[in-house]
């Protein structure tokens, strides 16, 4: 997973274009090391997303909702949508971004 800070210092994280098993500990890890901070997640990359990736992703919103901080996610794919779809999951915790404008 790539990341950059924003002019507004605001981390951007590039979430894979597979997230599968072998993505799931990279992701959390990735994810935990800005626990306390506000972040963006771009979706826009994601081809596939698998049952515990998503997981780990639900609970960073929760984590990040409980702390205070938001986690917002930028542009997610269709591809991601559609995972969440499929997995019964409301997609609107995913699409909300009011960092950025447009």
């Amino acid at each position: 997973m790539a990341e950059r800070e924003d002019h507004d210092g605001v981390t951007t994280l590039t979430l894979e274009p597979v997230l599968d098993l072998k993505a799931t500990t990279p992701l959390a890890e990735q994810l935990l090391a800005h626990r306390g901070a506000d972040i963006i997640v771009d979706a826009s990359a994601v081809e596939r997303l698998g049952a515990q990736s998503l997981q780990v992703l639900l609970s960073a919103l929760a984590t990040w909702q409980a702390d205070g901080h938001q986690l917002q996610f930028k542009q997610p794919s269709e591809a991601f949508i559609e995972s969440l779809q499929l997995f019964g999951v409301d997609a609107e915790p995913f699409m909300k971004h009011p960092h950025l404008a447009g």
